[in-house]
């Protein structure tokens, strides 16, 4: 089969309209839209992570980082074990703040550089904190 980049780009245009995918992520509202949009990718073919929406994903994934980055710069570069008790300072949190994570031993733990965060404790505190996973798990 010939490839026509016509029929590519019909379905392009309308990703690429649908997610705004032509500048920068202009507000919150928009990131809220790309978060949702991978959280729902990876809902639906998480399983399968040689799906080809996940070349889509990367692309928006990169977009959501470069608005948090421009929104919510760290003080320092830092590390994941500094980024926690720093989002927990600026959201007034203590340690029984943060069921999601484990016991208060846990979290201990984890402030402490004893233990990192696992893959679900990294989600539920990048969504509690609305940053990236990247920045708790490093």
């Amino acid at each position: 089969m010939e490839m026509n980049i016509s029929d590519i780009l019909a379905p392009w245009d309308e990703v690429h309209d649908a997610l705004g995918l032509g500048s920068p992520i202009r507000d919150a509202a928009h990131h809220n839209e790309m978060l949702r949009f991978v959280d729902e990718c990876f809902e639906q073919f998480g399983a399968d992570d040689d799906h080809p929406i996940f070349v889509l994903v990367n692309l928006v994934a990169l977009r959501i980082r470069k608005y948090e980055d421009r929104m919510h710069p760290w003080p320092d570069a830092g590390t994941p074990q500094s980024r926690l008790p720093f989002l927990m300072g600026q959201h007034g949190l203590r340690q029984c703040d943060l069921p999601k994570v484990g016991a208060q031993s846990v979290v201990s733990a984890v402030l402490a550089g004893k233990r990192g965060l696992n893959l679900r404790q990294a989600r539920a505190l990048a969504q509690r904190f609305q940053v990236s996973i990247e920045a708790l798990i490093g």
